[in-house]
């Protein structure tokens, strides 16, 4: 019986072994169009100073658009259309504008729906299990990358964290919660265009209508 028992703890032990992080991410993102969630993100200088904490929400649309709206200490909202991106600093009333290119397309989170783009863009590696997390590491194969790398965690329900650190030094810590998989998004939220007395840097689409942050 001791050793039937020694025999399936090593049959266990040997399956959650062969559990990689890659796995996990190909489970997360299978069949997955939109996405939306809530974020907390520390970011540290290189010298690893005081992290400078924000929070707020992040939604994701197959193939190429994407919000993501800090909440607090200030007010900021990002949108890709998947034609331009908008930039809008509330406190600053400040909006700059700039066509959705290769930048965007080496962004880590858009594998997450369109997984596809994950081996053409950027180059992984297992980085083993810590702070309860299995980790893959992702290097952009762009000549002039965004980050130095970047490092998803999963839990078994799916993205946990984001770690990556840019080209500067500056470390940068992404914790998600709340995911919705395939919610139905109203298109409102890919769509914007400055309020009425915002400056505005950068070429602005025309027909594009106005969906300004409220409180």
């Amino acid at each position: 019986m001791r050793v039937l028992f020694l025999l399936l703890l090593a049959i266990a032990g040997a399956a959650h072994a062969a559990e990689t992080a890659r796995a996990r991410l190909d489970a997360f993102a299978r069949d997955l169009r939109a996405l939306r969630g809530d974020f907390t993100q520390d970011v540290h200088d290189p010298n690893g100073g005081t992290a400078r904490t924000s929070r707020g929400t992040v939604a994701l649309e197959a193939p190429r658009r994407f919000r993501w709206e800090t909440t607090t200490p200030y007010r900021q909202l990002i949108v890709a259309d998947g034609e331009k991106v908008w930039i809008y600093d509330a406190d600053l009333e400040q909006v700059t504008v700039r066509a959705q290119g290769t930048e965007e397309a080496h962004s880590p989170l858009t594998v997450l729906t369109d997984l596809s783009r994950l081996d053409h863009d950027f180059a992984t590696s297992e980085r083993g299990e810590h702070d309860g997390l299995l980790w893959l590491r992702l290097q952009s194969k762009d000549k002039e990358p965004q980050f130095a790398w970047c490092d998803l965690g999963f839990d078994a329900n799916g993205l946990a964290r984001m770690d990556f650190e840019d080209t500067l030094g500056n470390r940068t810590a992404i914790r998600f919660s709340g995911w919705q998989r395939n919610p139905k998004l109203a298109p409102e939220l890919f769509r914007f265009t400055p309020p009425k007395g915002v400056d505005v840097i950068g070429d602005p689409t025309p027909a594009a209508e106005a969906f300004p942050i409220r409180d």
